[in-house]
């Protein structure tokens, strides 16, 4: 398996360097409130969003191809896990680090192997349809999970449902102080993301809460405070997890993984689209296995390539991967000599920082726009956003894959069926297919818009005999425009070979046009080439309507 290092670092010129070394600063100021929010989110401590950013960001640059994807902490894995862990651990506890490390590193095994074999295919089965349903629940279970924190009230329950009821119970006891400093973190970040998007507003307002918690002294007023944070790097460590630990570890990591990959490719191709690069996938991948690796060996958690980090990068102008180094290096100062001051950092300043990511989650336009293109798609996505708070995170990415294979496979079992019709002027254009109308006397021309396979076989059969069998005047010629189709399998096969039986007892000629040599394959293969007769496959629907002594040129047109 060969692979190349520093693809998004390298070439790097000094004035794109200082360019980069600006946008890792700027980027920094606007991330570290965040990634310290994901903490809240996985249920580790807080420091470890700040591992997230340090050996997790310089294994990507070192294998990654990106030049603009940022790997580090995010809200969906991190919901992931944390909602079937926390369940098994209290949260933050060591043994909740072990399985959250033994968890990343399976992540990290399981995007290797996907780059040895080249699965990263795998996410194409989560459709974006369901992903934005996926991530929309998503913020809405992280949204009430922050509730507690920001409304000073108890909860217990690691269910959205149970933890809404929770904080419903709670507000005649409410925080006041909390809610106050809660609703004008929200209404501060909102805005400035509104108004002033590149200014760092969740920096600003952490660093002057901290500031008043310590000058104020908060947590003697009955404010949580997060307390004291180790300072320095992270050591090296081996989860210490047992093997049967391990194997129940499993599902949960293969969730992560099929995220990480969707999340990540759709990112990546975005922006190297947007500034006329090209993109190694499976360097992507690589780099995504060597981020994990990192943030397992150093207490961290999964990491991911974050869309909302990646555009915020982007909009500071970041152009490389050196951003992100800069933005580890500076991470490395904050270890080494600023943790001291976060232990004044009000738990409901930092809710409410996650709050508004959760906020971002809630895809409004993309569910609008899903709803103005396809209502069907519309309610699959509103079904998964409404999954993940009610049944679970981690069942609700199993159900977004499976619907996405169930809608693909029903439009494959219910495809467009179109037939050749004249107009008004008496050309020839595409209809939906309808028994009691013919292309011409004694002529139908049929379009079956998907392969053919056991499942949507028979509607092709049982729809071309209905054709037939209800058409104005006897059909001699039934002309198959095979554009569509690309692949017939087994059972296809033979119910494609009973159908070529009963017509030709009816003395019903069948003709196939614009076949493709993989089709033609198929038809050797399955020895339809010779049921059907050689002299009737054409590459074009032109010669195909010539053989039936049609003059496809003047009729069809462009259909052709």
């Amino acid at each position: 398996m060969g692979f190349r290092i520093l693809q998004g670092l390298l070439p790097l010129k000094p004035r794109e360097a200082l360019k980069d070394a600006l946008a890792g600063l700027t980027l920094a100021s606007m991330n570290v409130p965040q990634v310290l929010g994901y903490t809240r989110i996985a249920g580790t401590p807080v420091v470890t969003g700040l591992y997230t950013v340090l050996l997790p960001l310089v294994g990507f640059a070192l294998f990654g191809s990106s030049r603009h994807l940022v790997v580090a902490a995010d809200s969906a894995t991190a919901a992931i896990f944390s909602s079937s862990l926390s369940r098994v651990a209290p949260v933050a506890s060591e043994k909740y680090m072990a399985l959250v490390g033994m968890l990343t590193l399976l992540t990290a095994a399981l995007l290797l192997l996907a780059r040895i074999f080249k699965l990263g295919f795998l996410a194409d089965f989560l459709s974006r349809t369901a992903l934005v349903g996926f991530l929309t629940g998503v913020g809405v279970q992280v949204g009430v999970a922050m509730l507690p924190d920001m409304l000073g009230v108890g909860a217990d329950s690691h269910r959205t449902l149970g933890q809404l009821w929770e904080v419903l119970r709670g507000l005649p006891n409410l925080h006041a102080f909390d809610l106050a400093l809660s609703a004008v973190v929200v209404a501060a970040i909102l805005f400035g993301r509104r108004f002033a998007p590149h200014f760092p507003m969740s920096m600003v307002l952490v660093v002057g809460m901290i500031a008043a918690s310590a000058f104020f002294d908060f947590a003697g007023r009955g404010i949580a405070v997060i307390g004291p944070v180790p300072g320095g790097l992270p050591s090296l460590r081996w989860p210490d997890v047992s093997w049967s630990e391990t194997l129940l570890l499993l599902p949960v990591a293969a969730s992560c993984f099929v995220m990480i990959i969707a999340q990540s490719a759709a990112t990546s191709r975005v922006y190297a689209l947007r500034h006329n690069e090209r993109v190694d996938e499976n360097a992507d991948i690589l780099g995504l296995a060597a981020a994990n690796a990192g943030a397992a060996l150093t207490g961290a958690f999964v990491v991911n390539g974050s869309p909302t980090q990646t555009a915020m990068a982007d909009n500071a102008g970041a152009r490389s991967q050196f951003a992100q180094l800069v933005f580890a290096g500076l991470v490395v100062v904050v270890l080494i000599a600023l943790t001291g001051p976060l232990q004044y950092l009000p738990h409901c300043v930092l809710a409410g920082v996650v709050f508004t990511i959760a906020v971002g989650m809630v895809d409004v336009k993309g569910l609008m726009a899903i709803r103005r293109e396809s209502a069907s798609e519309f309610r699959l996505a509103l079904f998964t956003a409404a999954a993940v708070p009610c049944i679970g995170v981690e069942p609700g990415i199993l159900l977004a894959i499976a619907l996405s294979l169930v809608g693909h496979v029903r439009h494959s079992y219910r495809p467009h069926i179109a037939m050749l019709a004249p107009n008004g002027e008496g050309r020839w254009e595409p209809r939906d297919a309808q028994p009691g109308i013919e292309t011409a006397p004694g002529l139908i021309v049929f379009r079956f818009g998907a392969d053919l396979f056991y499942a949507n076989a028979d509607r092709f059969a049982d729809t071309a005999r209905d054709l037939i069998a209800k058409a104005p005047s006897p059909v001699r010629h039934f002309v198959i425009d095979a554009a569509a189709l690309t692949d017939i399998d087994f059972s296809a096969a033979r119910t494609f070979r009973d159908l070529l039986g009963e017509l030709r007892d009816k003395q019903i000629e069948v003709v196939l046009g614009r076949v493709s040599a993989n089709l033609r394959a198929d038809l050797e293969q399955h020895a339809l080439v010779e049921a059907l007769g050689a002299e009737k496959i054409f590459p074009t629907l032109h010669k195909a309507l010539a053989a039936v002594g049609v003059d496809g040129a003047s009729r069809v047109g462009s259909a052709a």
